[in-house]
């Protein structure tokens, strides 16, 4: 009887210990807080642009959210809640895979496929730069895997026409992903004036590589 309590004891214990992993898509509060961080008037989860002290990136948008420990815009779930909110960032529409099709046997005419509207297309202000942008215009900025993504980031954020692409070395907690920073205004390799050298938490100094910056045709 005494060992059956201890057993029964044991396992209480080992219960109470158990904590499950917060998940935003089954906690309703921590969905809200994060699309209340992306909001507009909070430059969408980076109120604080890059190379000032204490900033941070806001948002993922790429193609491995375990990289990196931010709101990852490609999933579904939290797109489908931002899209709900008038002003949360926007996910960019991912494309689908082109189905494999087969020749019609009937001779009926080809129906005329509907018309998509035109990708908005960037042209190169400078590239290869050691610095990155320090402006006025500032909108958001985050992580992403290539320039493609920053420039689909851009097309879905209200006034954005320039865009400065970078890897900020030493810094983004080590991440190689790309700096993806958005900006209402256009920029030129003058304004380019942050060079990184802040210091880490690992005593690292970060410094910038392959600044690249593009603006919106029109």
């Amino acid at each position: 009887m005494r060992s059956s309590l201890i057993c029964a004891a044991l396992a209480s214990i080992t219960v109470a210990k158990y904590v499950p992993r917060l998940d935003i898509h089954q906690d309703p509060e921590s969905t809200e807080a994060i699309i209340a961080s992306l909001s507009a008037s909070n430059h969408h989860g980076a109120p604080i642009s890059p190379g000032s002290a204490g900033s941070s990136p806001g948002w993922y948008f790429g193609d491995d959210p375990g990289s990196v420990d931010l709101p990852w815009l490609k999933d579904i779930d939290l797109c489908a809640s931002l899209a709900q909110s008038p002003d949360s960032i926007k996910c960019p529409s991912i494309p689908k895979k082109p189905s494999r099709t087969y020749p019609k046997r009937s001779a009926a005419p080809a129906s005329t496929p509907p018309t998509t509207p035109a990708t908005p297309s960037y042209y190169t202000i400078f590239s290869g730069l050691t610095g990155a942008i320090q402006g006025s215009g500032y909108l958001t900025y985050g992580l992403v895997d290539t320039v493609s993504n920053c420039e689909a980031m851009c097309n879905r954020v209200s006034s954005c026409i320039f865009i400065n692409t970078y890897h900020d070395v030493n810094g983004k907690n080590g991440s190689p992903l790309l700096t993806c920073s958005l900006y209402s205004t256009l920029h030129t390799a003058a304004e380019a004036t942050n060079k990184g050298g802040q210091t880490q938490s690992d005593g690292s100094v970060d410094y910038i590589t392959n600044s690249d910056g593009y603006g919106l045709s029109t």
